[in-house]
């Protein structure tokens, strides 16, 4: 497993602001703020969830086990964002994209700190705590 990364809001640059933490969600917030990407896991048919919730979405079990991945995968699918208003239009071009982590979902993320034009599904990433404020970061990534 690869040393997580901590940055500032200014290493990505990209607008965020604090979650909405619920009794389900909450040791995800608490993994990212953390350093770590923490997911449930279903006991009855060992799917890994994303996003955090208190039911399994593959088999419908209750039985979930949190634990620590990696939070290392590969781009699945990827778009750069070169013009869009709101306070997000300063930071074009950026890229939206669905990683799939090694221990399988899909997660729509941010790559940051990587030239937008240089990346290729199936490039390797791995997870960057993006901080928004003391207590909470968000989960972006940057190439592996």
């Amino acid at each position: 497993m690869s040393e997580p990364t901590t940055p500032t809001p200014e290493q990505s640059g990209l607008p965020g602001h604090a979650p909405v933490v619920t009794p389900e969600t909450a040791p995800y917030w608490e993994g990212l703020a953390d350093g770590v990407v923490r997911l449930p896991r279903c006991l009855s048919c060992d799917a890994v969830i994303w996003y955090p919730r208190s039911i399994c979405p593959h088999c419908g079990s209750t039985e979930l086990e949190w634990f620590d991945t990696s939070g290392e995968g590969s781009i699945y699918s990827f778009s750069i964002v070169r013009k869009t208003g709101g306070r997000w239009g300063a930071h074009t071009p950026f890229v939206l994209a669905y990683v799939e982590l090694d221990d399988g979902p899909l997660v729509m993320t941010n790559i940051v700190g990587v030239d937008p034009e240089t990346l290729a599904c199936g490039d390797r990433v791995r997870p960057v705590f993006d901080r928004v404020d003391e207590a909470y970061a968000l989960l972006r990534f940057t190439p592996a």
